[in-house]
């Protein structure tokens, strides 16, 4: 979609529907999955075959890290190659979908908490497009990405999500994008097709059990869960979209997991789906 003929029909504000859109936390990885057709590119393809078609997706990525909140707000948000050392047919890549400034603009009045910035600027980074774009390759479904305040701590994040729900009924896909276990400096190139730390594989299943149990509080306050957490969570950009995730969960909703795999050691791509 490249035209702004195309691009009028959804310029309205969208309607609600019969039904709540499940909502996503997914676990990236490298930005070689955007190109690759592997086990993590495959279940993404999957997922979007077994979800309603969303009529717009909300995007809480690891990589757009702000002072302060902002919403994309662009017709034709540019695709940003936000990495070095990887193949040009990686920085080749484009998907350009359209965005949705009545969307943005909806998103801003709900959001209550704080002032949530109109931005024209970014566009979609690899935490992003590299998922979306095995999803809905026709690039015809709206795309937008919410910043991280990295000023504020992990309960306000958790908080902030929870304003996001009524975007649910509305049929939006909202999706945070990091990497639920993410220490880049000790992983081991021998394992990147598999395997893990006992650290890692320790915490992978505690937050796994957590998660499917709804205790979210020591999710939130993971700095108090030990070393093996520090080890897990070196820095909170990758673990933060998971908690507006989790903050987004409905009373009767319960989780499901997929892409739960270690890989390089100190790094997990599992992912959450939460909601039908």
């Amino acid at each position: 979609m490249t035209s702004l003929s195309a691009f009028k029909k959804f310029t309205d504000g969208l309607v609600p529907q019969d039904y709540t859109m499940p909502v996503l936390f997914v676990g990236h990885g490298s930005p070689m999955n955007g190109i690759e057709d592997n086990e993590f590119s495959q279940r993404w393809k999957k997922l979007a075959q077994d979800i309603p078609v969303p009529t717009a997706v909300l995007v809480i990525s690891a990589h757009w890290f702000t002072k302060g909140t902002k919403i994309t707000a662009m017709d034709f948000p540019k695709t940003i190659h936000d990495f070095g050392g990887f193949p040009q047919e990686l920085f080749a890549v484009q998907y350009p979908a359209p965005g949705h400034g009545a969307l943005a603009k909806e998103t801003v009045d709900l959001i209550k908490s704080t002032h949530v910035e109109l931005d024209h600027d970014w566009g979609l980074d690899h935490g992003t497009w590299t998922i979306v774009r095995h999803m809905y390759p026709e690039a015809n479904i709206p795309v937008l990405q919410l910043s991280i305040d990295y000023t504020k701590g992990p309960q306000y994040h958790y908080d902030l999500a929870k304003e996001l729900q009524a975007l649910r009924k509305k049929g939006v896909l909202i999706m945070g994008s990091g990497n639920m276990v993410h220490n880049l400096r000790m992983m081991d190139w021998n394992l990147i097709n598999g395997g893990g730390f006992d650290w890692t594989q320790t915490m992978n299943e505690k937050f796994k059990d957590m998660i499917s149990n709804r205790d979210h509080q020591p999710l939130i306050n993971y700095q108090t869960m030990g070393k093996e957490a520090l080890l897990a969570i070196p820095t909170v950009e990758h673990y933060l979209p998971l908690l507006y995730t989790l903050g987004l969960q409905g009373k009767n909703e319960e989780t499901s997991f997929f892409n739960d795999k270690m890989v390089g050691g100190s790094l997990t791509m599992t992912s959450v789906k939460i909601g039908a």
